[in-house]
């Protein structure tokens, strides 16, 4: 499932191939993957304009338009991925992690939710296997909790230090603090040594400090390398994984109705 750094691939993929090009032509036939839309709406409303910006916020991406047009929301859902082709034929892509091994197939037109044609005869395309992205115009983007990547010391703090709820809950909770996915929240939790189903108000202010120090350096190391798969407990989490940094088998339970890795060593209750 795309994470942050998934999201922010496919933001990358829009800004570095899709703007500036005039749009001639909307698929927006999918009535849900384009709800609340009708077949028609958005294509109404962007033919003839220009992408000029591409933003994210969390897992939401927004898309300024040229002359003062709507912004244009995308969200990935489980399994999208945009596929940007430039005038030469040429693909630029980003979102969900698909291995090598089952890349074959992934670009079945089927799966091609929403669709923008350029002037140049190229295009924008919102793949999504399982149908679960949402494209939409002018999204609400104020349900959202601040970005994670760039959400500040005090503010963190105070959003996930403020509920008894367990720690990895409020990291998922977007309204609370917008980007988080299991692997991420898994990952981060590791790496500052904290038990995922603590309660957040136990939490000392050095350990949300910590937390946030190891979720930015966790989300920007994604970033780098190519998304969450890549983390260090990413790639050891599992039935048979062990701990990377003491060795220990992984613990696995539910926490915030999540399938939940730690390490009972270094990530012990209490």
């Amino acid at each position: 499932m795309p994470e942050l750094p998934e999201v922010e691939s496919a933001r990358r993929t829009i800004e570095r191939a899709a703007l500036h090009r005039r749009i001639i032509d909307v698929d927006d036939s999918d009535t849900y993957e384009c709800r609340p839309h009708t077949p028609g709406d958005i294509r109404t409303a962007l033919v003839g304009r220009e992408l000029t910006a591409a933003h994210r916020q969390g897992k939401t991406i927004w898309c300024d338009t040229s002359g003062d047009g709507p912004e244009l929301g995308i969200h990935l859902g489980m399994s999208g991925r945009i596929l940007v082709r430039r005038a030469d034929g040429t693909i630029e892509e980003g979102g969900d992690y698909v291995p090598q091994r089952i890349r074959e197939g992934q670009d079945n037109p089927v799966w091609t939710r929403f669709s923008i044609t350029f002037d140049d005869g190229g295009s924008l395309d919102l793949h999504d296997k399982r149908r679960l992205g949402r494209v939409r115009l002018d999204p609400d983007r104020h349900v959202l909790g601040p970005d994670a990547e760039h959400i500040g010391r005090e503010d963190f703090r105070a959003r996930i230090g403020s509920s008894k709820a367990p720690v990895k809950a409020r990291l998922l909770d977007q309204h609370v603090i917008a980007g988080v996915g299991n692997l991420l929240a898994d990952e981060a939790l590791w790496r500052a040594q904290l038990q995922p189903a603590r309660p957040a108000d136990e939490l000392t202010t050095d350990d949300l400090d910590e937390l946030r120090r190891s979720l930015r350096f966790a989300i920007r190391t994604a970033i780098a390398k190519g998304g969450v798969h890549t983390g260090e407990f990413a790639r050891a989490r599992g039935k048979s994984g062990h701990c990377p940094r003491c060795g220990a088998p992984l613990s696995r339970g539910t926490v915030g109705g999540r399938t939940t890795y730690w390490c009972p060593i270094d990530q012990p209750a209490g």
